[in-house]
Formats: C-alpha cells, sequence, structure tokens
C-alpha cells in the first residue's frame, strides 16, 4: 500500500514545482503579460461536513457536561512523554520520582472521570447489596414490609404528594431513556452513510487519479501561448525592437530637422517680406508724387483765395484780415513729411533669396525624416538571418519542455494507483456485511439496556394508573379494591426490577462513560483545535533518529519542513499534492525548466543583434549649402534704420484732417460770402485727398514697417544662426552614425529581456499551477476528515449521548425506589389496621373482618361460619406498635 502511495507521489515530479504562495485572483492581463487560462479541475463531491439536526442539542449538552467534568487543557507533553516512553518505564520503574510525578499528571488530568468513575462504581456495587438487604428487610416485616398501616389524619395529602413526585421521577427516566433510544437510533442510521462517505471519497480518488494526466497534458499545450507570442514580436522586430530604437533617436534628432525645418519657413516668410518691402516702396514713391502735386494745387488755390479784398480791408473788417493771414502762415504744413525716394531698393537682395528658395529645402528634410522613420525596416532586414535562427531554437525548447512527460511513465503509476483504490474499496465493502451485523447486535443490547428501564417505568406508570383509578376514599387499608392494591403490588415490582437491573446499567453506563468521555476529550476536540497534530509531529517521536517522520519516512530526510499539520491544512486548501508533499525534495522543477538554461542560446542569438544606423542621412549636403547661402543672401546690408526712420515719420507735416478742422474753424467764423465759400471748398478738397491718398499711403507704410522689422529680426546674427543649425545636424547625424551602438544594445537588451519573459511568465506558471492546482489533494484531507466525522460525529458523539441519557435514568431509579416503596403503602390491601372507639379513643382489639374492616356484631343466636374459621387476634401482641393509641395531635 505505501508502495503504491509513494509511486503516486512521484509522478508529481513530472510537472511539479516550487513552492509557491497563494497567487492574486486572476485579472485580465495587462500588455505585455500572457493569459494561460485556468487549469481543467475535477469537482470533488465530498462534502466533509456534518450537521447532526435536532440531535445536535444533545450532543452539545454532552460535550458541556464533559467540560465541567474535565476542564483542563490538553496534556500535549504528558502524552508526549508516555508516547516516547511507551509506558514501558513507568510500569517497570514506577518508583522513580519523574514516574511518580508522570502519573500524578495523569491522575489530575482524569480526576474528574475518575470521580465519576468511582460514583458509578460504588453505586453499581451498593445497589445489589442494598436490596439484598432491602429483600431480608422486608421479609422480616420491616422496611414497610408489615402489611399494616398506620392511619393518619394527612395520609391523603401525602398520598398524592408521593404519586406526583414518582410520577415527576418517572418523567426525567422516560427522558433520559428517550434521549439513549434516539443516540442509538441515530448511530444506526449514521451507519448507513458510512458507505456513502466512503463511496464518495473513493470517486474522489479516482477523479484526481484521471484528472491529473489531463492537467499535466494541459500544461504541457499552454507553452503554445508563449511561443506564439514569441514568434509574433520576432515576425514584428521591426516595430518593436526598431521602434524602440526610432523612438529613442527621434528624441534626439527630430529637434535639429525641426530646426530646419523652421529655417526654411524662414526662407519662405524672407521672400514674402522682400518682396512686400520691394512693392511697397514703388507705391509708396508713386503716391508721394502725386500726393506733393495735389497738396501744391491746394496750396495755390487757398493763395488765390486769400488775395481777396475781404482779407485785405482791415479797417472794415479786422477780425477776417486775421484770420486769412492765419490761414496763409498755416499753408506751409501742407507739405510731404517722409521722402521715399531717398531709400534704396532691396531687389538684390529678393534675388539672393529667390535663388536660394529654387532649393526645396523642405522637400530635403523630409528625406531625412523618411530616412530615420525607415529604422524599424533596417532592423527587419539586418536581424533577419537572427529572427530565424531563434524561431527553431523556441520549438527546440518546446520540444525539450514536452519531454519531461515522458521522463517516468506517469500514466502506469495512475494506473497502478487507480487499481489499488479499486482492491481497497473492494476490501471495505466486503466488510459492510460485517459491520452492519455488528451494528445489528449493538442495537439488539442498547435496545435491552433501554427495555430494562422501560419494563420499570412500566411498573410505574401502571402502577400509579392503577392505583390513582382504583383509589376509595371511603375504604379502609385492609379494605382498598383490586385495582389499588394491582398498583401498589406493581409499584413494588418496579422497584424490584430496579434493584435487579440499575447495578447492570451503571456498570456498563460507567465503562461507556470513561471510553466515550476520554475519546472526546482525548481525540475529537484536540483534532478540531489541531492539538493533536502537535502531538504527532513531535519531533523523534514516531523514531529517536527522526526529527519529522513523514520526509524522514518518504525521503529520509527528516529535516525537511513537512508535518502532518502542515500536510492536512495544505490539502484542506485543495492546493497542489506537490506543494503539500514539499515533492520538489524528490524532484525539483526549477532545476529542469530554469529559464536561463532553457533560453540561453535565444539570448546568445539576440546579444549577436548587430544594427547598423550610418545608412541613415538626416540632411543632405545640398540641403546644408541651401542653408549657408541663406545667410550669405544680403539680408544684413539693408539700411534698416533707413526705412524704419522714414516709415515712422507722417506722411505730411500736419495731419490733413486737423489742418481742414482747423481751417474749418477759422473759415466758420468768417462773415458769410464768396471768401468763406471757397474757403469751405478747399477744405472739402483736403477730405477728399486724405481719404483717396493719405490713408492707402499709410496702409501701405504701416506694411512696410512690418517687413522691414521682420526682416530685420531675421537679419539679426543670421549666419550664427545658420551655423547653429548646421551644428545641431551634425550632432544628430553623429549620433546616429556613431554613438547609437550603446543606444542599440540597450534597446537590444530590453527586447531580449521581454522574450525571455514570455519564457519566464511560463515557466512560473508551471510551477505555480503545479503547487496550486494541479492535483489538489483535497480527497487526502477529505479521507482525514471523514474519519473523523465517523469516529467522533457517529460513533463518540451517539456513544456519549446514549451512556448521558441512560446514566440520568439510572440515577433517577434511585428516587424512583424509595418513592415507590412509600406510595406502594397507599395502594396495597392491608392485612390488620388501626381501629379505635370513637368516644373513649381506647385501643381495642381487631375483631373479624368484615366487609368495611371495623368491628361489627354478628346476628344473635346464628353462628357465624366465617367467624368462627377465621381466628381473632390480639393486635396487641402481633402489632404493638400499631395497636397503640394514636396521640391527639396525630387526628
Amino acid at each position: 500500500m505505501w508502495r503504491t502511495g509513494i509511486l503516486l507521489l512521484l509522478w508529481v515530479r513530472l510537472a511539479s514545482g516550487e513552492l509557491q504562495h497563494e497567487t492574486e485572483p486572476r485579472r485580465l492581463p495587462p500588455p505585455g503579460k500572457l493569459d494561460f487560462g485556468y487549469v481543467p479541475a475535477g469537482v470533488y463531491e465530498t462534502l466533509a461536513h456534518y450537521e447532526p439536526g435536532p440531535i445536535g442539542i444533545l450532543f452539545h449538552m454532552v460535550h458541556a457536561f464533559l467540560y465541567v467534568v474535565q476542564p483542563n487543557a490538553f496534556p500535549q507533553d504528558l502524552i508526549v512523554r508516555l508516547a516516547k516512553d511507551k509506558f514501558g518505564a513507568i510500569q517497570t520503574e514506577y518508583q522513580k520520582p519523574e514516574n511518580i510525578v508522570l502519573t500524578l499528571q495523569a491522575i489530575y488530568y482524569e480526576i474528574g472521570f475518575l470521580v465519576c468513575a468511582a460514583v458509578g462504581l460504588l453505586f453499581a456495587i451498593l445497589m445489589p447489596i442494598a436490596g439484598l438487604f432491602f429483600c431480608m428487610c422486608r421479609c422480616c416485616d420491616n422496611c414497610g414490609g408489615e402489611m399494616h398501616q398506620r392511619q393518619r389524619k394527612n395520609a391523603d395529602c401525602r398520598r398524592g404528594l408521593l404519586g406526583t413526585l414518582l410520577f415527576s421521577t418517572s418523567l426525567v427516566i422516560t427522558i433520559g431513556v428517550l434521549c439513549a433510544y434516539a443516540a442509538n437510533q441515530n448511530l444506526s442510521s449514521q451507519v448507513k452513510n458510512i458507505r456513502r462517505l466512503v463511496n464518495s471519497n473513493m470517486r474522489d480518488l479516482h477523479t484526481f487519479a484521471n484528472d491529473t494526466p489531463m492537467q499535466i497534458d494541459y500544461l504541457i499545450s499552454q507553452y503554445a501561448t508563449a511561443k506564439n507570442k514569441v514568434i509574433y514580436d520576432l515576425d514584428n522586430i521591426g516595430p518593436l525592437l526598431g521602434g524602440r530604437i526610432h523612438e529613442q533617436l527621434d528624441k534626439e534628432v527630430r529637434p535639429a530637422l525641426d530646426r530646419v525645418l523652421n529655417m526654411a519657413g524662414a526662407m519662405r516668410e524672407t521672400k514674402e517680406a522682400l518682396e512686400n518691402v520691394s512693392v511697397g516702396l514703388e507705391v509708396l514713391k508713386e503716391g508721394t508724387g502725386k500726393l506733393n502735386f495735389n497738396l501744391s494745387l491746394v496750396r495755390t488755390s487757398i493763395n488765390r483765395t486769400l488775395n481777396d479784398p475781404g482779407c485785405h480791408d482791415e479797417e472794415s473788417d479786422a477780425t477776417t484780415a486775421q484770420l486769412c493771414r492765419n490761414i496763409r502762415q498755416s499753408l506751409s504744413q501742407l507739405q510731404i513729411s517722409a521722402n521715399f525716394t531717398r531709400l534704396p531698393k532691396v531687389n538684390p537682395q529678393l534675388e539672393n533669396v529667390n535663388e536660394v528658395l529654387k532649393t526645396d529645402l523642405s522637400a530635403i528634410v523630409q528625406r531625412g525624416f523618411s530616412s530615420l522613420n525607415d529604422t524599424p525596416h533596417m532592423v527587419i532586414e539586418q536581424t533577419r538571418s537572427v529572427v530565424e535562427t531563434v524561431q527553431g531554437l523556441v520549438d527546440g525548447i518546446g520540444n525539450n519542455i514536452s519531454s519531461f512527460s515522458k521522463v517516468f511513465p506517469v500514466q502506469s503509476c495512475l494506473s497502478n494507483f487507480t487499481i489499488f483504490i479499486s482492491h481497497a474499496h473492494a476490501k471495505i465493502e466486503d466488510h459492510y456485511p460485517e459491520i452492519d451485523q455488528m451494528d445489528f447486535y449493538r442495537w439488539i443490547g442498547c435496545i435491552a439496556l433501554c427495555c430494562m428501564v422501560v419494563l420499570v417505568l412500566a411498573f410505574n406508570y401502571l402502577g400509579l394508573l392503577c392505583g390513582t383509578l382504583g383509589y376509595d376514599k371511603h375504604a379502609s387499608p385492609t379494605t382498598r379494591g383490586c385495582i389499588s392494591n394491582t398498583g401498589g403490588t406493581m409499584l413494588m415490582a418496579g422497584v424490584g426490577f430496579s434493584f435487579i437491573f440499575s447495578w447492570v446499567l451503571m456498570g456498563l453506563v460507567t465503562i461507556i462513560f470513561l471510553v466515550g468521555g476520554n475519546m472526546e476529550k482525548l481525540i475529537c476536540e484536540p483534532f478540531h483545535s489541531t492539538e493533536i497534530f502537535k502531538v504527532v509531529d513531535t519531533p523523534y517521536l514516531v523514531n529517536p533518529e527522526w526529527k519529522n517522520f513523514i520526509p524522514g519516512y518518504m525521503y529520509n530526510d527528516s529535516d525537511l519542513e513537512l508535518t502532518a499539520e502542515s500536510l492536512y491544512s495544505t490539502c484542506k486548501e485543495n492546493k497542489g499534492i506537490y506543494s503539500a508533499m514539499r515533492l520538489d525534495k524528490v524532484f525539483n522543477i526549477s532545476s529542469y525548466l530554469n529559464t536561463t538554461v532553457l533560453t540561453k542560446d535565444v539570448v546568445g542569438q539576440l546579444d549577436s543583434v548587430k544594427i547598423d544606423l550610418r545608412g541613415i542621412i538626416l540632411l543632405e549636403a545640398e540641403g546644408k549649402q541651401n542653408l549657408l547661402d541663406f545667410s550669405e543672401a544680403g539680408l544684413s546690408e539693408i539700411n534698416y534704420a533707413d526705412y524704419l526712420e522714414e516709415v515712422n515719420k507722417g506722411v505730411t507735416v500736419m495731419d490733413l484732417l486737423s489742418f481742414a478742422r482747423e481751417l474749418e474753424a477759422q473759415t466758420d467764423l468768417m462773415p458769410r460770402g464768396a471768401l468763406q465759400t471757397a474757403l469751405k471748398g478747399h477744405i472739402s478738397t483736403l477730405r477728399q485727398i486724405h481719404s483717396q491718398q493719405i490713408i492707402p499711403m499709410e496702409q501701405a507704410m504701416s506694411a512696410l514697417n512690418q517687413s522691414m522689422r521682420f526682416l530685420e529680426r531675421t537679419a539679426s546674427d543670421l549666419p550664427n544662426k545658420v551655423l547653429a543649425v548646421l551644428d545641431a545636424i551634425e550632432a544628430a547625424q553623429y549620433l546616429i552614425s556613431q554613438n547609437a551602438t550603446h543606444l542599440i544594445n540597450r534597446e537590444t537588451g530590453k527586447f531580449t529581456a521581454t522574450i525571455t519573459g514570455y519564457f519566464h511568465q511560463y515557466i512560473e506558471w508551471v510551477k505555480s499551477s503545479l503547487a496550486l492546482e494541479v492535483a489538489p489533494c483535497k480527497p487526502f484531507s477529505n479521507m482525514v476528515d471523514t474519519a473523523e466525522i465517523i469516529t467522533c460525529s457517529f460513533l463518540v458523539d451517539s456513544m456519549n449521548t446514549f451512556w448521558m441519557g441512560l446514566g440520568c435514568s439510572t440515577l433517577f431509579l434511585l428516587p424512583s425506589i424509595i418513592l415507590a416503596v412509600k406510595l406502594a403503602k397507599y395502594y396495597r390491601r392491608m392485612d390488620t389496621e388501626d381501629v379505635y372507639d370513637d368516644i373513649e379513643t381506647i385501643p381495642m382489639k381487631t375483631m373479624e373482618i368484615g366487609n368495611n374492616g371495623y368491628h361489627s356484631e354478628g346476628p344473635q343466636g346464628i353462628p357465624n361460619p366465617m367467624m368462627t374459621s377465621i381466628p381473632t387476634y390480639d393486635t396487641m401482641n402481633r402489632f404493638p406498635r400499631a395497636s397503640a393509641p394514636p396521640r391527639h395531635i396525630d387526628w
């Protein structure tokens, strides 16, 4: 049996892993994390849990009573010392002090049971002796044996009280018998459940054996998940590895190319600004000429108007003459302020810029971007052979992982284990008839014990019934009816059977109490609190050379931390048998499924990857020369100060609208006439010149101002700016061509770690699954729990409830005897009774027994044959105590 069990455990070497802690609940895998699904698991049907139902109340009462009898803690140290000694030294060397102390400790622990057992034995010994003396005493007409009842005034009250007490006592005895009967029936019914529990456990063991190969195959098949992910990443090495390299390079290179693009944009904007300057300058020159001509005409016309005689007649109109002089003096302000004819043209610079823009710098930069973005394709081309080699190695790793299932004949081991289970089940099935027969004999025996008490109860209840129904308050003790007398006789019969059976019952109750109580306190309770495992796991207990007996027996390594408690608790949590049995001692899968060993060649191939990025050209020579030509376009030769000076001047010396308003104000002061009308016409002409010529010129000057300021900013330190852009491009190009090796190696290392990480995830999942999900050993802990249920819940609890009910009934037989003896006196027909004179209360002799039991005179002269045949007795001689005259207090 053990050999087969060991073979069962060794198969786990094919698919075992290091002991793992419980994993977190499964969630959807984040990017880069593989999801291997759930290991297919069989369903174990055994529910190793027992609910006693209503009878559980009695079980709790028994447990409470046993706690009162035995409140001491589990004597772990005492049992360990006794087990190590095997009780030999205590028997052979009892006088040693340590053995005496050990004995006293055992007695102290069992003191409650010993006291109860002593009481039970004393009861069993004294009851037959007391019954013998009781019978002898009654034969001597003592102890209630005399058939004479002394009449008392409170006789009815005493009879009722005794009847009530006896009935109550009988009820208590009845309850006890019912408890014992219920426990007996419960045990018989639970014995029938043993077959169901055993069959369920055996089916679970078959499920364990049948599902294990499927679970192992599932673990092996899930290598395809890791393999497919590896192949997918290898097929996409361009976007993955090349993309990461491009991403890192882009952080350094893109700013330089963006600066070149910005410079290309500046070229186009410079061209536009130069064109705006050239066009604006021509417009302003042309507009200035036209404006100057129109202003001259206006000045001439106003002067002719001011030559009017009204302007010179100071005597008649001094105010008008003064106004005319003021207007004539202000005509000098109607002149052009800005002189655009002196500004040089920008045509040479515009021609240079146009020549520069013939080269499309933006297109050149886009070719640089395209070359940089082509990094993933370059990686694909340069790693094609390595990828093909690694894919072949991945297939080889899969073959190695699949081969480990063939190291040992798993199927044959499991087949042997299944055969062993079947044979063991068959042997257990063969014992079922014997178990049923033994249970039947036990049931008959317990029923017989209950029937002993039921017989006493039958006499008690019948005696009470007959005595109560046959009672006649008018009848004297010697004239009581047959029914009443039968009730008293039945009570005395119950007393007799009580003496006969009680000592036997108490003796058996004491024996069952000692056995069942100690099993509950020393086996069942310690099992529930796992203290019994601490005894079993005590170092060097089973074998003086083994610290832990399970690994010492199985692996010849007693120092391995594998105890009965850890084995039971691990299986109770339904973890894999590998972690429960610490089979890593036999076969450590970490040394077989080692990520470093399995992926050594893969890592070597990926580390040999060499990626050359010197083919990436960020900016061609044509683009560089284009930047230099732009810096030499002559923008710095433009006289920006002269331009800005002229455009910042007004178009005219005085604002034409202001001049018109002042002229209008002065004209309004003149008297109405031809002079005023002519001046009003000139004012209208000035306003027309402002709207048609001044405003467009001001707009052209504003645009010219903006363009010149832009050109001034662009030309400011332009050569150095261009050189800085070229230096940035050269630095980025040098980074790609010469210094990218470190970056490439770093990203290649990350890619390699990702690839090997998939293998690592798979292997760790295999280890975790083997420790927690493959071959869960719940059936083995269920077998232990089933044994505990059968022993404690079925047998011990029922047995303890039986002795509690039967013992309670037996104890109450003692007051039942006393009460039945006293009550029978009031039911049975007496031979004699007390007779008194009603007036003088002088004791009289008892005469013939008449119909009413009192003295009566016979008919005169007619002899009564009954009276002559029945002698008269002297009650003073035969019943001296009963014939004594009663005291007045008794009446």
